[in-house]
């Protein structure tokens, strides 16, 4: 894949498209962009631009941040489900990636299979963002690492434990947290760890950025000690079958007072939403005061138009 940093056409497909420099500058702007915006600064560095947003998933955050991204970077957003669109009637990926760079500046997909999103890419000449699948979630990571930095100061040494399936968050989160030297530990139950592929390459960065990196399915040692606690929905889109053997497998998992107990005193709360209040997290946890969940909501858009900056600028 092609990094930020090239004068090619740029993709974030995953986190691992990134480095670390490319992190810091994402973060760094997202910042900037985000005081612009409360103080009401315009700054439409992507004025006459416009973004096509493909959703073979539905969403609230993805497609209201995405579209009021561009909005406000004085660009234009247009949403196109597969129903809207040939490639759900057949046509070849490739074919709809060269049609769409003719007439869009880039292109945002919210999808299923990791393959897709990456035959869009390799197939058009404008800028192509991961905005879900099933294997990556990388604008999800970039907010939460923006949310973290915001409460704590710095990211560094920091320890983020993350409970219960080990999924496309899953893998973004070990990805980012290895990218900026922090301390990853992910708590599932036997067969629903993360991706091994992930795991592999997370490894071996973990190795360049002094970052440790722990599977294991004890959920109280996973969050001993640590400075943010995160946890997502046992079954997510596409897995509404697998419901009532996931609530089983995952009992024992969720995000409690008590677990929280085992975390640092000042640990923060996240989650990406939807969240059930009762299965993978309990009400007074995730609407208590530890909990930041809405600022990771929020920053969902100042990270994703910090990138839009930068793919299509």
């Amino acid at each position: 894949m092609n990094r930020i940093g090239e004068s090619m056409k740029k993709d974030l497909l995953a986190i691992s498209d990134l480095t670390p420099k490319d992190m810091e500058t994402i973060l760094k702007r997202s910042a900037v962009l985000k005081k612009m915006h409360r103080r009401g600064k315009p700054h439409a560095a992507l004025k006459g631009k416009t973004l096509g947003m493909i959703f073979e998933k539905s969403s609230t955050r993805t497609r209201v941040s995405f579209e009021v991204g561009m909005f406000q970077l004085g660009g234009q957003a247009l949403f196109l489900s597969s129903n809207d669109l040939q490639i759900g009637r057949g046509e070849p990926i490739a074919d709809t990636a060269r049609t769409l760079s003719r007439y869009l500046d880039g292109i945002m997909i919210r999808t299923f299979a990791q393959s897709t999103v990456e035959e869009l890419a390799r197939h058009a000449s404008i800028p192509v963002i991961n905005g879900l699948s099933d294997l990556h979630h990388p604008c999800q990571a970039l907010a939460d690492l923006l949310t973290i930095q915001e409460k704590k100061g710095a990211l560094k040494g920091l320890k983020l434990a993350y409970l219960g399936d080990g999924n496309n968050v899953a893998n973004s989160l070990i990805e980012a947290c290895v990218k900026v030297g922090m301390h990853i530990s992910i708590a599932c139950p036997h067969g629903y760890e993360p991706d091994t592929g992930v795991m592999r390459s997370a490894k071996r960065e973990a190795v360049k950025t002094g970052s440790e990196l722990r599977i294991m399915n004890d959920p109280v040692k996973a969050v001993k000690d640590a400075d943010a606690v995160y946890t997502d929905v046992w079954a997510s889109m596409g897995q509404e079958a697998e419901q009532a053997v996931r609530v089983r497998a995952f009992k024992g998992y969720q995000l409690n007072a008590g677990l929280m107990k085992a975390a640092s005193p000042k640990a923060i709360v996240m989650h990406c939403l939807p969240a059930h209040r009762g299965e993978e997290i309990a009400a007074d946890v995730i609407d208590g005061p530890q909990s930041v969940v809405f600022d990771e909501a929020e920053n969902r858009l100042h990270t994703q138009k910090a990138v839009l900056e930068l793919l299509m600028k």
